[in-house]
């Protein structure tokens, strides 16, 4: 977009104003409108966010009644002891309040890395979070198969009142079985999911061998640590009964981190219905077309040459790629 560039940027959203709203991971949020010289500081808690590696400020979702409310949610790590911390925040939708920070959600954080962080409105309007499983290597704590812990999920709640959360009633595991929050589980480390229409993108990323693609369904299990995409992990053998597979994986030879996007709704007619991502590692950005249950065509579409740690998406549903640099750009996808 012009020449505008972000530190680190870890997410960006824009408002049905056209107003764009960018995360730096050290713990800024800037806005700005297509056109602006310059951007703006929306938001400062950089003294209060834990950043570094994969740690930092993750995650962002503008509150359905945004334009009205100015409400706005985000998803960061905290040190002392380390957490993930989900939050709400007011706004005039140009500056927001530092002082009106509620925090609705904490989980900690056994270890620094796989944090998740995706925050989004579903258009049932509850709100979705990746959780990572908490990190080291290979799930020591199995989390990811343990639906009585919050990592390794995706999780979707009720945040209509900005002050606290509530567990849907049609959540799986809302009766009993599980904690109420988890809408699918077995996930490593969901870094980016999104929304098209009422189907769930997202990317896992893997181990040592494989990244992989999923459709996020009602009480999912995908697989972690039991499986690695569509491969056991650790074992020659076992047992893949009730697990949702990949729509598609990759191994090293394509990268080493998987970033997920958004499917393009834009104004382009033949990349209509294209779900694009990326790898953080190579930079390789493809594409995808999933139909009838079935992943029907696969491609690379380009090299961008910088690490890509996250997508955007506009309300006119064009693509966007993120640069993760000191000085990153924001680019559109086009032919």
């Amino acid at each position: 977009m012009d020449a505008l560039t972000f530190a680190n940027m870890t997410a960006a959203v824009q408002a049905s104003d056209g107003r764009w709203y960018v995360l730096e991971q050290a713990g800024r949020v800037m806005t700005f409108r297509e056109g602006d010289p310059s951007a703006t500081v929306f938001l400062d808690i950089r003294d209060r966010v834990t950043s570094g590696g994969e740690t930092g400020l993750l995650g962002i979702a503008l509150a359905p009644d945004f334009d009205q409310s100015g409400v706005f949610f985000l998803d960061y790590t905290r040190g002392g002891p380390l957490r993930t911390q989900i939050s709400s925040f007011t706004s005039d939708r140009l500056v927001a309040s530092k002082a009106s920070e509620v925090v609705v959600l904490e989980i900690a954080q056994p270890y620094a890395n796989h944090n998740g962080g995706q925050l989004a409105f579903g258009p049932d309007g509850y709100l979705y979070i990746a959780m990572g499983d908490g990190g080291s290597g290979g799930d020591p704590q199995r989390n990811g198969q343990n639906k009585n812990v919050l990592l390794g999920k995706i999780l979707r709640i009720d945040v209509r009142d900005r002050t606290r959360y509530a567990v849907p009633r049609d959540n799986p595991f809302a009766a009993g079985g599980g904690r109420g929050e988890i809408w699918a589980y077995g996930l490593r480390n969901p870094w980016r999911f999104s929304f098209d229409g009422t189907t769930l993108w997202a990317a896992d990323v893997g181990q040592n061998l494989y990244e992989e693609i999923d459709i996020i369904v009602k009480g999912g299990n995908y697989g972690w640590n039991v499986m690695e995409a569509s491969s056991c992990y650790n074992a020659s053998q076992c047992d893949r009964t009730g697990l949702v597979l990949p729509v598609t994986e990759y191994g090293r030879s394509g990268g080493c981190s998987v970033t997920g996007g958004y499917v393009y709704r834009g104004t382009q007619a033949d990349l209509d219905g294209i779900y694009f991502f990326a790898d953080y590692c190579s930079g390789r950005v493809w594409g995808l077309r999933y139909a009838a249950g079935r992943t029907v065509a696969i491609a690379q579409v380009a090299t961008t040459g910088f690490s890509v740690a996250s997508f955007a998406q506009d309300r006119a549903g064009n693509v966007y790629i993120l640069q993760y640099a000191a000085a990153g750009g924001i680019y559109r996808i086009t032919r």
